[in-house]
């Protein structure tokens, strides 16, 4: 059941200005994301869905899965995308005390950090988008950009129909909008569906997709 809309309200953003919901464009591009991978079969066939449009995206990574998949996160690298941390065990926030849930985030730079050296385009998605503002602002200060979005895919959400996931992304998606999608296995079945539909609605548009980046 949906609690949160497909489309972050404004007054929303507002409240949280120190992160990044949505890349400020004039130019018709789009910021795909994906959580919580890298997975068997899912990642891969999200980046080879990916490739067949030229599309570029940016995939929050749980530490943990990295460790067990090292080559799919590899190929993620391999297809230049950008790459997030999303904790080490997909940590809900609220739930752990800061520093317990900064230590879990540092496992996972640790671990991105043997793919690439020297990464400085720390990204940073909170699992469930929650976490305490302790913890946020200890990020901010560790050199992280907080990603959140402004469209909800709910591909996750097994309640939620293909074209409802489908129509979730196309009723609220603009210039600049970043999406969440997830390469699990829980959300497969939404997914396969709808970001073929995705990209092909949006580049028939003239959008082209990017990785974010440091900014």
């Amino acid at each position: 059941m949906k609690i949160i809309p497909a489309k972050t309200p404004d007054f929303v953003k507002t409240l949280f200005p120190n992160f990044i919901w949505n890349i400020n464009t004039n130019t018709k591009e789009l910021y795909l994301t994906f959580d919580d991978g890298p997975t068997l079969e899912i990642t891969d066939w999200v980046l080879h869905t990916l490739k067949r449009y030229d599309a570029k995206a940016t995939f929050f990574c749980i530490g943990n899965n990295i460790e067990k998949h090292p080559e799919i996160f590899q190929n993620i690298l391999d297809n230049n995308h950008s790459i997030g941390n999303h904790t080490y065990n997909h940590l809900k926030g609220w739930k752990h005390k800061s520093k317990y849930y900064i230590k879990d985030a540092l496992q996972t730079e640790a671990v991105i950090e043997m793919f690439q050296p020297n990464n400085s385009n720390k990204l940073f998605r909170p699992p469930y988008g929650k976490f305490k503002n302790k913890q946020s602002k200890r990020l901010l200060e560790l050199g992280y950009k907080i990603i959140l979005w402004d469209v909800l895919s709910y591909d996750w959400d097994m309640s939620v129909s293909e074209e409802t996931c489908f129509n979730n992304v196309i009723s609220a998606t603009k210039k600049g909008s970043i999406i969440v999608f997830h390469d699990s296995l829980k959300a497969s079945r939404n997914l396969k569906y709808v970001l073929p539909k995705v990209l092909e609605y949006y580049t028939e548009k003239g959008f082209e997709f990017k990785a974010i980046k440091e900014t």
